[in-house]
């Protein structure tokens, strides 16, 4: 599992610094300043909980079965979060007519964020 959560952790690293780079030089001037920032809090959650997964690899050692809930729940809630904020904020550049039905996704990956902090507490709240 620990082997499992640090790969996941440093391929959403890697993805994270090539999406702030992209945003930084390759979508400037081509998106409006309001989606440049939903692209920026895209990558600023994706790194937050890229360290959220390197950390919990830590707890990997104590067996507790929660540690594994809350990788998945990170990791999907990167996907959601942070990939349906990429996507919503290319719509203009894009032009995918379909694109806006993304925007409820994006809370999912939110709550998903949240339950997977709310799991983190709870299985340290288990180590002994």
């Amino acid at each position: 599992m620990k082997r499992r959560i640090i790969i996941t952790a440093a391929i959403f690293g890697m993805l994270a610094v090539i999406a702030g780079a992209f945003g930084a030089h390759g979508l400037e001037g081509k998106l409006s300043a309001k989606n440049l920032e939903v692209w920026h809090t895209a990558v600023q959650y994706q790194f937050y909980h890229t360290f959220a997964l390197i950390f919990l690899s830590t707890l990997t050692r104590f067996k507790i079965r929660l540690v594994g809930h809350c990788y998945i729940l990170f990791t999907l809630g990167i996907v959601l979060f942070s990939g349906s904020l990429y996507m919503l904020s290319c719509k203009e550049l894009i032009d995918w007519s379909w694109l806006p039905i993304l925007g409820p996704i994006t809370p999912i990956g939110g709550v998903l964020f949240i339950a997977g902090w709310v799991c983190l507490g709870v299985a340290a709240l288990k180590i002994k």
